[in-house]
């Protein structure tokens, strides 16, 4: 049985790259008995959606008045805090 420690890792992880096949059933087990993990990984998730919304309106909205090199620096800020 994964730990805490353990199982906010592989979530993290599950954010970069594909869980194995036991990544994944050690992490399902472990978040069916683990209230605080489960409320981890959502929570990620709604940070993850958030991020990808407000890269997406910074993209498209052109009320934003900055240097292209402000808004690429912003973009870069975005993307980096994604991984």
């Amino acid at each position: 049985m994964l730990t805490c420690k353990q199982a906010s890792k592989l979530i993290s992880q599950s954010l970069d790259r594909p869980l194995t096949w036991s990544e994944k059933v050690q992490l399902r087990l472990h978040l069916f008995i683990c209230d605080p993990c489960l409320h981890f990984r959502q929570q990620l998730n709604l940070l993850r959606t958030v991020l990808r919304r407000i890269r997406v309106s910074i993209e498209n909205d052109q009320a934003i008045k900055l240097p292209l090199v402000v808004k690429n620096r912003i973009m870069h800020m975005i993307e980096s805090n994604q991984s």
